[in-house]
């Protein structure tokens, strides 16, 4: 699976879809990512990485999959682009590099960990005071069950069967309780919906199914 991860038509086609949204809400709200010291958790094979490299900000990508970060690696060689990808934890590079970015994003990523709680406070701990931090997840209810499980796994078979768990999906409210149980701030939070007219995705005021959210660190 882990070598689809650059295949347009593959496995990973949503996130090459949903990626330029992404990347724009990220690059508007810091007024740019150029010269920005960016870290990407749960970077994968590099997608939102090297996107945020090539706009100019020193990234570095942290990913637990050995073989998705092997092809991060490689891709960047091949596209000449410099991303510092490191296999570790939030947790563990968190304590190994506190306060040390300005820019945290954690996108696609809490709903497929035990504790997103932990991964979190880790994203506090690493960017500076007055940094930024941005989330994105799949919240829990009826309509993202039938869009993310039945229709994007079963029917279109976007994803293969089993990348989500409903279990494992997070209400609103529940990200914004552990957000404000750190030094983070929750400054915006957006919903993101697939445009059939646009064969992508656009910023919205929906939440029901995937969203996104923008913090900052206080003090």
């Amino acid at each position: 699976m882990a070598e689809q991860w650059w295949d347009l038509e593959g496995d990973f086609k949503p996130l090459h879809m949903l990626n330029p949204t992404r990347l724009e809400y990220i690059e508007q709200g810091v007024d740019g990512l150029f010269g920005k010291k960016v870290v990407d958790v749960g970077c994968g094979g590099g997608i939102l990485a090297e996107s945020m490299a090539i706009k100019g900000a020193d990234v570095t990508g942290i990913d637990m999959a050995h073989a998705s970060l092997q092809i991060a690696r490689l891709h960047a060689l091949e596209t000449e682009t410099k991303v510092d990808y490191q296999k570790t934890t939030a947790e563990q590079f968190a304590q190994t590099h506190p306060q040390a970015f300005d820019v945290v994003t954690c996108m696609e990523m809490l709903e497929h960990v035990p504790d997103p709680a932990s991964v979190i406070q880790a994203c506090c701990d690493l960017v500076k005071p007055g940094g930024t931090v941005y989330f994105s997840t799949i919240n829990k209810t009826w309509k993202a069950y039938l869009m993310m499980i039945l229709g994007a796994e079963h029917v279109l078979r976007w994803v293969p069967k089993g990348t989500h768990e409903y279990e494992k999906f997070i209400r609103p409210s529940q990200l914004l309780s552990a957000i404000d149980a750190t030094q983070l701030h929750c400054d915006d939070l957006c919903g993101v919906e697939y445009s059939p007219l646009m064969n992508g995705f656009k910023i919205t005021q929906n939440v029901d199914v995937n969203y996104m959210l923008k913090c900052s660190k206080v003090g």
